[in-house]
């Protein structure tokens, strides 16, 4: 999902797309496709939006990144089960991951994400994190014995949503009718787990994204960050 504005980074996203910008010197979204294709993904859908032509100039036909890649266009901000909803109307075919391009994660972890997701045999998997924690901008996630139980947690919990999604065929009725826009795939999930589809918990290591400007210093000049 490359499709956002990037708001909180104005006055950068005013000029460039958020998923090209770096961390670590290399746009993020490269990142999140390499690590796509260490998880055996060959085929990736990238759904464009906001200064799409940038973001596809930059990936091309994915033949540099050792995957073919195909593109859908998502006209307007409706969120992330609206963006998923047209990458399956261009190609894509679940089971599927789902991954937003600008969180980093620690290198080998969406690959264990995906084949525990493949163990498992579940309609869908979500994978959580405890760096960073919940906060206002990063939704909690209530998990009992390695199964979800709420998407957006209310109440006190040690795991935040990791931006990286198992999808199976169950799930994807659940994509339509939602209450948005936007559309987002947390509701889709809760409405699915409350029907009593079983949607697996996979805990990943730390990750990283750009929320403000100062975050594209940060994160490309380490030295920054160590104690003095």
């Amino acid at each position: 999902m490359a499709a956002g504005e990037g708001r909180r980074l104005r006055p950068v996203t005013e000029r460039w797309p958020k998923p090209i910008l770096p961390i670590d010197g290399r746009p993020v979204v490269a990142l999140v496709l390499r690590e796509l294709r260490a998880a055996g993904c060959e085929r990736v859908t990238v759904v464009t939006g906001y200064l799409a032509e940038q973001v596809e100039g930059l990936l091309g036909d994915g033949s540099g990144f050792g995957v073919q890649l195909r593109y859908a266009r998502q006209p307007r901000p409706d969120g992330s089960a609206d963006a998923v909803s047209r990458g399956m109307a261009a190609g894509a075919e679940a089971p599927l991951l789902v991954a937003t391009a600008d969180t980093f994660f620690r290198p080998g972890d969406p690959a264990r994400f995906a084949a525990a997701f493949e163990r498992a045999g579940a309609a869908g998997a979500v994978a959580i994190r405890r760096d960073p924690p919940p906060g206002p901008q990063r939704a909690g996630v209530e998990v009992e014995d390695g199964v979800v139980r709420r998407i957006v947690a209310a109440g006190e919990t040690p795991f935040a949503h990791a931006s990286l999604w198992g999808l199976g065929p169950e799930l994807t009725a659940y994509l339509a009718d939602l209450g948005g826009p936007p559309f987002e795939l947390a509701e889709a999930y809760q409405r699915a787990i409350d029907d009593g589809l079983l949607v697996s918990a996979f805990e990943v290591g730390p990750t990283r994204d750009l929320t403000d400007p100062l975050d594209l210093v940060r994160e490309n000049f380490p030295y920054l960050s160590r104690s003095q």
